[in-house]
């Protein structure tokens, strides 16, 4: 057996940002050196940003991303770290003399490859691409990238340690396949794996299965960090050959997991060269080999493997929420944020996300009281500015709804809806004055069934709890006041519960016209969520969400809400994505279509 210590670069990268990203690189390695680590790695895209979708298909873009790898490969050779082999990914493109072919074939054009690159010694050893193209849920990367067919296997240390690609491991068949073949004794996964509930579990037995599948140990590296809709939770890990856990990492954060290993040495009849291999998916796959260190270390002591606890249900939701916000107020160039604050549970926790994500301070809640607004909302939305620190200023809005009045004849629903919209014009116009970011506090269920008012609630530029049912937020909020005064290092600390007990025992309301509550509109949202998350999440039609236990007269009127809602959701802003589904990227239904089922 031979010795080798693997540092896996849990790193947060931003989209296009190719210098800020090579200097995280090189910080990060530099940490890894520090750490006595043989190898580094670095996510998918680490040098990019991740998902790039059609910057992909810009020459200019694919191009700076090859210029900044070179350039990346010296920097590191200029800060003494040219001995470290470092793996990250990045934007490639195919052989310039194959890319008019791909184009006029079908292919996209330029033929962008999602790569992934060994630098040492300042310069690029070996080079490989992304073999299985998800194309579903949030990816549809047959769209923007051409298959990868190799598989590097470089030898560090007397170790063969062979590269793949994400999606490489969710599929059947190929470079793990390969891998297997290769004899390699590590199996090193770069990933841009996006956060979904209760998706740690899937990945760390996927993982498992395909370190027995390849016959030997994998190290798995993944982004954190948000992107748009997406959230990436880290949560790195390192199975053996037999799938056992042996190191994780924690989620949600930036993070160095450095763990010493003992792998197979490596068999030195392998040398050098290129071997074409059936990768048991219908292609074939070529081994390149390359030796940068032949032979095994002298023994050394070996560190204790750090094993990071995964965070509970609610904990990891919460934290992806956070993070989500957090990266898109500050990588969009923001430093607070607006929102309105109704004295009812969304604003509430929203106003707490805003509160954790960038500090009280940067939040500025407004409270938009009408004729309609109940005395104990304002009086509990008082409470949680006081509670949490919040800034805060009162804007009644009965005498500019009465303006309109005096010009617009307007009954039932348009006039609930005209105050909707007025309070929308208060905190956009706040926006434009100070630049703010609006926050908007819509929830899922609400998204779901139509139950906003476009131009109005729906209005803002992030929405944080755009995928979380009804039901989660006030579980989010309990278990957020639970926190209050221990709060772990991702969280704000605040010296009392931050969302007032009113708050979450209060019936929901609009309050828009007089004692309005929620059910006079909606079924109870105990009974609307479960059916929503399988017709909105399950793609069950409405036979099967009857033989599922729902009633079918509430499933028919959940079907009708749901589908003539779609205009509404497309103008909605983006949301963190928690769920398998969210709307936005992953769901995608015509808004003209007279399909109804029945």
């Amino acid at each position: 057996m031979a010795q080798l210590r693997i540092a896996l670069a849990q790193v947060n990268s931003t989209v296009g940002d190719l210098d800020g990203n090579a200097e995280k690189v090189v910080a990060w390695a530099g940490r890894a050196a520090d750490a006595g680590a043989h190898l580094v790695a670095f996510p998918e895209m680490a040098l990019t940003g991740y998902p790039v979708e059609d910057l992909a298909l810009r020459t200019s873009f694919v191009e700076a991303s090859r210029r900044a790898l070179e350039r990346l490969a010296r920097r590191l050779a200029d800060e003494d770290l040219g001995d470290l082999p470092v793996v990250t990914g990045y934007l490639d493109r195919r052989a310039v003399g194959r890319t008019a072919r791909a184009a006029r074939s079908g292919q996209p054009a330029g033929a962008p490859l999602d790569g992934a690159a060994w630098l040492h010694g300042g310069e690029v050893l070996a080079r490989s691409a992304k073999h299985h193209l998800p194309n579903y849920g949030v990816f549809d990367e047959y769209r923007i990238f051409v298959r990868g067919d190799r598989l590097p296997v470089v030898r560090v240390h007397g170790v063969d340690v062979a590269t793949v690609i994400c999606e490489d491991l969710w599929q059947d068949g190929g470079p793990v396949s390969v891998t297997h073949a290769s004899g390699a004794g590590l199996l090193l996964s770069i990933n841009a794996s996006p956060y979904e509930r209760d998706k740690d579990d899937v990945r760390l037995d996927l993982c498992a299965e395909r370190a027995r599948e390849a016959g030997c140990a994998l190290a798995y590296v993944n982004m954190v960090g948000g992107q748009d809709e997406l959230v990436f939770d880290g949560d790195s890990v390192i199975v053996g050959p037999d799938g056992t856990s042996l190191a994780r990492a924690p989620q949600f954060t930036e993070h160095l997991l450095v763990a010493d290993l003992a792998l197979p040495a490596a068999d030195p009849s392998r040398e050098p060269g290129s071997t074409p291999v059936d990768a048991l998916d219908g292609t074939t796959i070529t081994i390149d080999r390359h030796i940068l260190s032949p032979d095994p270390l002298p023994a050394y002591p070996a560190r204790p493997p750090a094993v990071a606890e995964p965070l509970d249900d609610l904990a990891e939701v919460y934290a992806a929420l956070v993070l989500g916000t957090r990266d898109y107020i500050r990588k969009n160039g923001f430093r607070s944020v607006v929102l309105g604050l109704s004295g009812g549970i969304d604003s509430a926790l929203v106003a707490t996300i805003a509160s954790d994500a960038i500090g009280p301070e940067n939040v500025h809640a407004v409270l938009l009281p009408s004729r309609y607004s109940s005395e104990g909302s304002v009086v509990d939305a008082e409470e949680l500015v006081k509670r949490q620190g919040i800034n805060s200023r009162i804007v009644p809005i009965a005498d500019m709804v009465e303006s309109f009045e005096k010009h617009l004849d307007l009954h039932g629903l348009a006039e609930e809806n005209l105050q909707a919209r007025i309070r929308a014009n208060v905190w956009m116009g706040l926006s434009n004055e100070h630049g703010h970011l609006v926050l908007t506090g819509g929830n899922k269920s609400e998204l779901a069934t139509g139950y906003s008012t476009l131009y109005g609630d729906s209005a803002g530029g992030f929405a944080p709890i755009k995928d979380v049912f009804k039901l989660t937020v006030w579980e989010l909020a309990r278990w957020r006041n639970a926190q209050a005064g221990r709060e772990p290092a991702l969280l704000h600390r605040f010296a009392q519960e931050p969302i007032p007990q009113a708050i979450i025992e209060k019936e929901p309301s609009a309050e828009l016209r007089p004692d309005q509550r929620d059910r006079d509109t909606l079924p109870e949202y105990a009974e609307l969520d479960p059916v929503l998350t399988d017709y909105v999440e399950g793609d069950m039609g409405r036979d099967a969400l009857v033989a599922a236990g729902h009633d079918p007269a509430l499933v028919e009127r959940v079907i009708r809400l749901v589908d003539i809602a779609e205009y509404k959701r497309r103008q909605y802003p983006p949301g963190p994505k928690i769920t398998p589904k969210n709307f936005g990227r992953d769901r995608r239904l015509p808004i003209t279509n007279a399909w109804r089922e029945k």
